[in-house]
């Protein structure tokens, strides 16, 4: 099925199963009679309301993410969960309201757990005949995907066993990808190994292939580093079959494919409304930031002027989303033209260059804050990779294999490698901070960066870091 066909029909069953919870809950706790009722509730006005607050509760969680080979049990598990969460904010709702109006409804506390037994069997149903008919179009061969698997070992024969086992995966591999020259040409289950993984952008063209599964030794990291680089760029979805995701980015996101794990590299880091609600929160914040923090703006500018000469602000060229450039701006921490006669450099702990106000300001990141007009303006976010230099973008993309995969996003004020590392200061700062950017690039949700957010705040706070 075409993931836009899928996510409409997830969202109509979804709208269906949650206001059939609501009219079920509506006639039960009105029209039955069992319950002592001071006014009939307006169904027509709450019904919409209801509906849209557990679709974005759905949407925290991630239960419109497109599937992949998830089963019953843990769709129910990711429901359950969800709308535990829902229910518990809804009775905390209704315990706050009671405290503040001096009402005693416990009979309302007690009866949201019965609509939530309403509405965990009616979208409980729901979500089981998605997965249902879901799986039957995949066997009759309706949105199935080709594959290729990258190796030719017991672990990539294995892996297409089980792929050829269970239809309902909706996958068919159609090639195999050998990692030796000597492979080519073999075959398991009737289908070849057509070449090396040298070619494989060849491959996905001439096979129009949308999955591909790296089953690899363990001494083969440059194999899987070289293939996620050549792709980077392709509409596929990679997956690799354990032992070497720690090459990419210490951790990823998981999935199991009937007992057996892979390793999930997210070909689309963001549902197209998790990027609009993520530049909307982007708008939003950096405005009232800017408005509120203006004074401080205005201070930090003249205590600048009178510390050292040269402007307020400070503007430097980085590279941002998919590599276009930019100017982002920053308050003055260094002597003016600091890097005249050395070049482009990294600032170093105790570096001479740092005037006194600029030492300060760094203590505690006034230096980042006048970043959020490069929010308010598109070029930045609030939460992602650190932008850097092109310079430095070019040099270090040969040094470091997947340097430009930070490219895919568009950088941020502040993110996990901030939160979690120093400054930095050496390529081997630089190669950590790369596993900690990854890590977020696959796992990329509101829910992290409001996490991030605040990991942001306490490490100000406490002056974690570092900054001379």
């Amino acid at each position: 099925m075409d993931k836009r066909l899928e996510k409409i029909f997830v969202l109509t069953v979804d709208f269906i199963s949650i206001n059939l919870a609501t009219v079920l809950f509506f006639y039960f706790r009105v029209e039955t009679g069992l319950f002592s009722i001071l006014t009939e509730p307006a169904f027509f006005l709450l019904s919409p309301a209801i509906y849209f607050y557990w679709v974005l509760i759905f949407m925290f969680v991630g239960m419109y993410r497109t599937w992949f080979a998830s089963s019953r049990f843990d769709e129910l598990s990711t429901l359950f969960k969800a709308t535990f969460v829902g229910i518990f904010i809804l009775f905390f709702f209704i315990l706050y309201d009671d405290l503040t109006s001096g009402y005693n409804s416990s009979s309302n506390r007690f009866l949201i757990f019965i609509y939530w037994g309403f509405f965990f069997i009616s979208t409980g149903f729901g979500r089981m005949l998605i997965r249902s008919i879901q799986r039957r179009l995949l066997i009759k061969g309706i949105g199935r995907r080709n594959a290729v698997i990258v190796g030719y070992n017991a672990k990539a024969n294995n892996m297409h066993n089980i792929i050829n086992s269970y239809r309902g995966l909706g996958l068919d591999v159609v090639a195999y990808l050998a990692v030796h020259e000597k492979n080519v040409g073999l075959e398991f289950l009737g289908v070849k190994v057509v070449d090396t993984y040298k070619n494989i952008r060849n491959v996905i063209k001439e096979k129009s292939i949308q999955e591909i599964i790296l089953a690899l030794e363990k001494d083969e990291g440059d194999v899987l580093l070289n293939v996620v680089g050549d792709v980077d760029m392709e509409n596929v979805s990679i997956k690799i079959i354990p032992d070497l995701y720690e090459i990419i980015s210490g951790q990823a996101r998981t999935s199991q494919l009937y007992g057996f794990p892979l390793i999930d590299i997210m070909p689309q880091l963001m549902l197209e409304w998790e990027k609009k609600l993520k530049r909307l929160m982007d708008i939003v914040f950096s405005f009232i930031f800017l408005v509120v923090t203006s004074p401080v703006i205005i201070g930090v500018s003249i205590a600048i002027k009178i510390d050292s000469k040269g402007p307020a602000f400070y503007k430097q060229e980085r590279s941002g989303l998919n590599g276009k450039p930019f100017k982002i701006l920053k308050f003055r921490s260094m002597v003016q033209d600091a890097e005249k006669a050395s070049g482009p450099v990294w600032s170093q702990k105790g570096d001479p260059r740092v005037t006194k106000v600029g030492r300060f300001i760094r203590r505690v990141r006034l230096d980042e804050v006048p970043q959020m007009i490069n929010v308010l303006l598109g070029d930045m976010s609030l939460v992602g990779p650190r932008p850097e230099r092109p310079y430095f973008v070019e040099k270090l993309s040969k040094e470091i294999p997947l340097y430009k995969r930070r490219l895919k996003v568009r950088p941020g004020v502040t993110g996990w490698a901030q939160v979690k590392h120093k400054y930095d200061e050496t390529v081997e700062d630089v190669k950590t901070k790369l596993r900690y950017d990854l890590f977020y690039i696959e796992n990329m949700t509101l829910r992290n960066d409001l996490k991030i957010l605040f990991r942001t705040i306490f490490v100000v706070l406490f002056g974690k870091g570092h900054y001379e």
